[in-house]
């Protein structure tokens, strides 16, 4: 207590050690973590994660003879192994240059369907009525627990009838019909975050249900549409198995080509290095090039 002219007193200011003392444990642990010594390690983890992808990409730089002799780190000491040659022989490959593109013709449209028919279900499940919403919006969470594993003997037959078994387009709607569930349930619970008085307001000034999901849902569901695309993507271009059921020797992804060039040539390295390089790449291309947008989705409604 301090005393001042005119004989009153106040309280001194609380000291370092008692501002801390009062602190709590989760608060006291997260100024811990936040120093800089944990910013490096997370670094050097990070760093770490990505050594397998620096030395896939330089095992595709090097010859196959030297890619069965020693270890990739080996090009340290010796740079003047590093040559295009295994990028050339891969190109000249039509089974991998094929899937390449039957890849990004599975990957896009299966993303772009879930993205779209789940952003229209999931503002339908949040802001319109109609008749047993909640029943449906119930059935298709108990829809994220059923597992691919038990559709995959009967959408294959149902596939086989409608002729759509072995083509890219039987891929595509497996993909879309698996994905959906979790696209509803996530971007109806981020839609419900919307504030009510802003949809009303936009209804008062004339907009339709249409114009309203565009103009005003679509442009605030923004981090949440972009996590779930990158969630799609990585999904679909790193699948092995449906591709591996549902698609044939014309309509077979990346993941499936370089599984057939491993069994059919044991040593064909060459091919296979440069190819699983590209197919890592693109996924960890995009995921860095959304990243800023990934975090904002999923952290969207973490502050109020």
């Amino acid at each position: 207590m301090t005393a001042d002219a005119g004989g009153l007193t106040e309280a001194a200011p609380p000291s370092t050690t008692e501002v801390k003392a009062k602190q709590s444990v989760g608060s006291r642990l997260a100024e811990a973590v936040s120093g800089g010594a944990v910013r490096v390690f997370l670094i050097v983890v990070g760093l770490f994660w990505l050594v397998p992808t620096i030395g896939l990409l330089i095992s595709s730089l090097r010859p196959p003879q030297e890619m069965t002799a020693s270890g990739w780190w080996e090009v340290f000491s010796k740079p003047s192994q590093l040559t295009l040659e295994s990028y050339d022989k891969l190109l000249q490959n039509s089974d991998i240059t094929n899937s390449l593109f039957n890849t990004v013709l599975i990957t896009v449209p299966a993303t772009v369907l879930v993205v779209v028919i789940g952003a229209l279900a999931g503002y339908a499940f949040a802001w319109m009525e109609f008749p047993g919403r909640d029943w449906w919006f119930l059935g298709v969470v108990g829809l994220l627990v059923v597992p691919v594993q038990v559709a995959l003997i009967p959408v294959a037959e149902l596939f086989g009838k409608i002729g759509l078994f072995g083509s890219i387009m039987g891929v595509v709607l497996f993909h879309t019909g698996f994905g959906l569930p979790f696209a509803v349930f996530l971007l109806r619970n981020f839609f419900a975050e919307i504030p009510k008085e802003l949809l009303e307001a936009a209804r008062l000034d004339g907009a339709g249900e249409l114009r309203l999901f565009a103009r005003v849902v679509m442009p605030l569901g923004g981090p949440a549409i972009a996590s779930l695309g990158i969630f799609q993507f990585l999904w679909v271009w790193n699948d092995m198995l449906i591709a591996l059921v549902f698609s044939n020797a014309d309509s077979q992804p990346v993941t499936v080509a370089l599984q057939t060039q491993m069994r059919a040539f044991a040593d064909n390295v060459d091919v296979l290095a440069p190819g699983a390089f590209i197919s890592m790449v693109v996924p960890l291309a995009v995921f860095f090039a959304f990243q800023r947008q990934f975090v904002s989705g999923v952290m969207a409604g973490a502050v109020k």
